[in-house]
């Protein structure tokens, strides 16, 4: 028993004895990572949601290359904030352009602690996931054009494009005014998106004299529109518009033609896509959208950045990516001014930002989170392609150097 005391004690020494040695040998190498954790500086986390797969992930991953642009080129800089070096990180998901989905997901960036939010894409997943982000002061700077996003009172919620009370105003008054359009219909597929825009045009209409005489609707997953279009061929309209997207107003632009309606089809900026030319083929011919801000090609930095999106992804821009590449790089510059990266301390520089970007010259913000800068571009097919037929307001790109 003794002996079994004596072993037991001596063992309860070496162990003891091996404990403080291995606490001596962990002080060198914590000391040691310390200048190294100081070189890794912090690491930002992005969050990113947009429909990734479904009709609608030709916008989502269009839009989830600019902003993994404005992360590889804000990385390249070599950012610091707060005094440490910062590597900014993405962490995309896909929202399936459903709205339950979308709330699940801002719920989960929340709980893995975000820094900020670009997205979400559409109207109808943006607005109810953002009073999630409002809930946590979580700064969100989404696609979404619907009125009611900004209309909510949040201070976290901002567009990276035109709202539809500037598009749907722009486009009423023009159909009246310039192409001479008396009788007008309006279709739309019951989105928030859809509908919102197809109501602001609605009072644009109106409001410049002209007359609608009949209204329809659809939905964001219909695609045969034969019954639609036969109850408008009745009233002889001069033109059609759509509110939503090109799975739909590709189907009815063939349709609208193949059954003898001569009215042209106008729609705003989810029509305007190269996808939109590739489903209606031959009958995409004289089909009108609207885009907010400017062409590509007149966009402040819009020469740089189409070079630049070519390099990286080997496709040309479609239609979203500069918006998602200005978005990232707004919050991004909000909190090196607040030389934080804590959502509390950067929301007010980023809802007080005036920044030079791609699309703009004067990114900058109302205090609803809507774009001051709020050019419309309108676009008709020709030949297969889409042709710039007039620009409305918007910052030239001769001002940007001036802003530089």
């Amino acid at each position: 028993m003794q002996l079994t005391k004596m072993t037991a004690l001596s063992l309860a020494v070496a162990a003891a004895l091996a404990v403080t040695a291995c606490g001596k040998k962990e002080d060198a190498p914590a000391a040691a990572s310390a200048p190294a954790a100081a070189a890794a500086g912090e690491v930002v986390k992005l969050g990113f949601a947009a429909p990734l797969t479904g009709p609608q992930s030709h916008y989502g991953e269009e839009y989830k290359n600019g902003v993994t642009l404005a992360i590889e080129d804000a990385n390249a800089e070599k950012p610091t904030i707060g005094g440490k070096p910062v590597t900014f990180e993405l962490v995309a998901e896909d929202d399936q352009a459903d709205p339950k989905t979308a709330t699940q997901l801002a719920q989960k960036f929340v709980d893995a602690q975000v820094s900020g939010i670009v997205g979400h894409f559409n109207s109808g997943t943006s607005i109810p996931a953002s009073k999630i982000y409002a809930d946590a002061g979580l700064p969100q700077v989404a696609m979404a054009t619907a009125p009611a996003f900004t209309q909510q009172g949040y201070k976290t919620t901002f567009r990276s494009m035109t709202s539809d009370t500037q598009q749907g105003s722009v486009m009423g008054k023009f159909v009246v005014q310039k192409l001479a359009a008396k009788k007008i219909v309006i279709v739309d597929d019951r989105t928030a998106y859809g509908q919102g825009l197809a109501d602001e045009f609605e009072k644009a209409v109106k409001a410049a004299g002209g007359e609608v005489v009949k209204r329809e609707f659809t939905t964001d997953k219909a695609t045969d529109f034969a019954a639609i279009i036969t109850a408008i061929k009745g009233v002889s309209p001069d033109v059609v518009f759509f509110g939503g997207a090109d799975a739909q107003s590709a189907p009815m632009a063939k349709q609208m033609k193949r059954l003898g309606l001569k009215a042209p089809l106008v729609s705003g900026e989810m029509t305007k896509t190269p996808t939109f030319l590739k489903l209606a083929g031959k009958e995409a011919e004289g089909t009108i959208a609207s885009l907010a801000g400017l062409p590509l090609d007149k966009m402040p930095k819009g020469a740089a950045y189409a070079a630049s999106y070519k390099a990286r992804f080997k496709t040309d821009v479609a239609t979203y990516s500069p918006y998602g590449y200005d978005a990232t790089r707004v919050i991004i510059a909000a909190m090196k001014a607040a030389d934080s990266t804590k959502p509390a301390n950067y929301l007010p520089k980023l809802a007080a930002i005036n920044y030079a970007g791609v699309t703009s010259s004067s990114w900058s913000y109302d205090e609803h989170g809507d774009l001051k800068d709020g050019g419309i571009t309108v676009y008709k097919v020709e030949g297969g392609e889409w042709k710039v037929m007039e620009t409305i307001g918007g910052a030239p790109a001769a001002a940007a150097s001036a802003a530089q």
